[in-house]
C-alpha cells in the first residue's frame, strides 16, 4: 500500500515538491503550436501548478513565461503583443519572448533601469505542432526526448489533448492497468461476437491475465500474458516512461507507433497530450466488421476559453454524469453506458476524486504495474532531492528507442525473448525513407 508520505510526494507537483522537482528536469508537451499565433492574443498555461503565458510575437518566437509582469505583477495576459515583445498594459513595460525588458516607458530615460529587469521565462521548443517548455535550472536544457512518434512529420501524426480534473498519477494509472480493457471498455462483448482470429478474443474469453513486471532503463515495463492456440501465447506489451509517459498495447506490436503524456497542470488537472502514427494498422473488433458499441475514440470538446482550465475540456464530464445511458447499461449493450473510450477512463479516473485517497486502496496482484511505477517514481525523485542524481532519460533521449508498445502472438515462452524477437520486427517510420534508398 501507498503510505500517506509517500501519497503526498508522488502526486504533489508545485514549485519546491519532490515531483514537482523531477518533473522539471523533463521537456514538457505544454500546448499545439497552432493555440499561439503571430502577433496574436497570449493564451494562458497552467504548469506544474505556476500560472504562465505563452505569446508568439510578430516574427514567429515564443515565449513562455510568468504570467506577473515583474514591474507590480499585472497579468501580461492582457498584454499587448507588438513588435519584438508583450507590452503590459498597466505602464507599458515590453519584454521580449527571452524576458528582458526592452522597453520602461513610464520611467525617465535618465532613470531607466531595464538591463536589470527580467521576466521568469522558460525555455521553449516546438516539435510534431507542439509547443514544449523546459521549466528546470539548467542553463542549456536537456536534450529532447528522443520518442520515435514526436519525431514523425506533422503530416504522418495524429495529436489529441484532451484535459482531465483529476492528479497526474491517477490518470497516468489507467494506462498501466492492462486488466480493466476486458472490463470497463468491452465488458459486453461475448466471444461469439468477436472473429477467432482478431486477438480481442483473447481479452474477452480470459479477463484475468497474468504479469510480468520489470524496472527498464526509461521507467517500467509489463508483459501481460495469456495462452493462445498451438502452444502459443498471446503477450501485451506496454511501458511507463520517465516522467509522465505511456505506451499502451492496444494495437499490433509492429507499427504501433505512440506516445502518451499526461501532464500535470497543478495538483488537481492534467493534460492529456496524445501522439500516434496515422498508418498504424487499424483492425475490426467485431465479428463484420462491426464497432465495439460505444468503443469510439474521439470525444466531442466544448469551445476552449481564456481561463486557467479552460482548454481542451469534454462535452461529457461530471457535471452532467458524462451522459451515461443507463438504459444501454443495464441492457449490456455498453457495459458502463458511457460513449467513447477516452470518457470511459476519464469518467472512472475523475470519480476517484481530485486527488485519489490511496490509504483507501485495496492492491491486488493485477496492480504490480503500478505498484512498481510508483516505487520508480519515489525513487528517483528522492535520488534527486538528496543526491542531485539526474532522473532516467534526461540525458538520455536514445533510450526512448527501445521502447514499443503492442500485442502479438508467439510461441516464445520467454517474455523478454518475444519483446526482442518483435523488436526486431517493428516498422521503423523514421527509417523508411532511407531503408527505401538503400
Amino acid at each position: 500500500m501507498t503510505n500517506a508520505i509517500e501519497s503526498e510526494q508522488l502526486t504533489r507537483v508545485g514549485p519546491g515538491t519532490m515531483m514537482g522537482d523531477l518533473m522539471r528536469q523533463y521537456w514538457l508537451p505544454a500546448a499545439k503550436s497552432s493555440e499561439v499565433v503571430a502577433g496574436g492574443e497570449p493564451l494562458r498555461l497552467m504548469l506544474l501548478g505556476e500560472r504562465l503565458i505563452a505569446f508568439r510575437d510578430k516574427a514567429g518566437r515564443v515565449g513562455v513565461m510568468d504570467h506577473r509582469c515583474p514591474h507590480r505583477c499585472a497579468s501580461l495576459f492582457y498584454g499587448r503583443n507588438e513588435d519584438g515583445g508583450i507590452r503590459c498594459v498597466y505602464h507599458g513595460w515590453k519584454f521580449d519572448a527571452e524576458g528582458n525588458c526592452i522597453d520602461m516607458p513610464n520611467v525617465p530615460p535618465d532613470q531607466d533601469f531595464r538591463q536589470k529587469v527580467h521576466a521568469k521565462v522558460y525555455k521553449v521548443s516546438e516539435r510534431a505542432g507542439v509547443i514544449w517548455v523546459y521549466m528546470g535550472e539548467r542553463e542549456a536544457a536537456p536534450p529532447m526526448p528522443g520518442i520515435e512518434a514526436t519525431l514523425l512529420p506533422d503530416s504522418e501524426l495524429s495529436i489529441m489533448f484532451t484535459q482531465r480534473e483529476c492528479n497526474w498519477l491517477q490518470a497516468l494509472e489507467g494506462d498501466i492497468d492492462t486488466s480493466h480493457f476486458s472490463w470497463l471498455h468491452v465488458g459486453s462483448v461475448r466471444p461469439e461476437q468477436v472473429d477467432p482470429d482478431n486477438w480481442l478474443m483473447y481479452q474477452v474469453a480470459n479477463r484475468a491475465p497474468e504479469y510480468h513486471v520489470t524496472d527498464t532503463d526509461w521507467g517500467t515495463m509489463y508483459c501481460a500474458y495469456r495462452p493462445a492456440e498451438a502452444h502459443r501465447t498471446y503477450w501485451r506489451f506496454a511501458h511507463f516512461a520517465f516522467p509522465f509517459w505511456t505506451f499502451i498495447p492496444q494495437g499490433d506490436f509492429v507499427d504501433r507507433v505512440i506516445a502518451r503524456a499526461w501532464v500535470p497542470m497543478d495538483d488537481t488537472h492534467v493534460m492529456f497530450v496524445g501522439f500516434s502514427w496515422k498508418q498504424a494498422s487499424r483492425t475490426a473488433v467485431l465479428s463484420g466488421g462491426k464497432p465495439i458499441p460505444g468503443a469510439t475514440m474521439a470525444p466531442e470538446m466544448l469551445p476552449n476559453t481564456t481561463d486557467w482550465f479552460g482548454r481542451f475540456r469534454p462535452v461529457q464530464n461530471a457535471t452532467n454524469d458524462y451522459m451515461i445511458d443507463r438504459e444501454a447499461q443495464r441492457n449490456d449493450v455498453i457495459y458502463t453506458g458511457i460513449t467513447h473510450i477516452a470518457m470511459q477512463d476519464q469518467a472512472i479516473t475523475e470519480s476517484m476524486g481530485a486527488i485519489v485517497d490511496h490509504s483507501c486502496e485495496h492492491l491486488a496482484p493485477s496492480d504490480q504495474m503500478i505498484t512498481r511505477t510508483r516505487r520508480r517514481l519515489l525513487m528517483a525523485a528522492r535520488a534527486l532531492g538528496e543526491n542531485g542524481t539526474t532522473p532516467p532519460c534526461v540525458d538520455q533521449p536514445e533510450l526512448f528507442q527501445q521502447v514499443r508498445s503492442g500485442e502479438a502472438v508467439l510461441a516464445a515462452n520467454d517474455w523478454q525473448s518475444a519483446y526482442r524477437e518483435r523488436l526486431q520486427h517493428a516498422v521503423r517510420p523514421l527509417l523508411a525513407p532511407r531503408q527505401a534508398a538503400e
